[in-house]
């Protein structure tokens, strides 16, 4: 993998922990954690907005590579944030995710 997929991707991971984690605090907030947490969620969660649309990608694969990021990273909170259990059809839908993620990610661009 080259050093320009690695920042790529890199920045698709940070990206995708500032959302999820923007959201788990606003969830917290609005749970009992406080206004000021869920106010702290919403600048979190701007910021990986902000943060993933620096790369140069089109983007319909920018998106398409960062779902299964995103996906990947919510399960991770649901099942250490919330102590979510997660059931086996809901596993087989993550994997599909990824994998489909990955095609988009690591697909030839049309012009190289």
């Amino acid at each position: 993998m080259d050093l320009r997929k690695t920042i790529e991707i890199s920045v698709m991971v940070g990206a995708a922990f500032l959302e999820v984690g923007g959201d788990a605090m606003i969830r917290k907030g609005l749970r009992g954690g406080g206004v000021a947490l869920v106010m702290l969620g919403f600048a979190v969660l701007g910021s990986y907005g902000v943060i993933l649309t620096m790369l140069e990608l089109d983007f319909t694969r920018l998106m398409g590579a960062y779902v299964g990021l995103f996906v990947l990273t919510s399960f991770l909170f649901g099942r250490l944030v919330f102590g979510e259990s997660i059931n086996a059809q809901t596993w087989v839908g993550l994997v599909i995710v990824v994998l489909g993620s990955m095609i988009i990610q690591f697909a030839q661009s049309p012009s190289g």
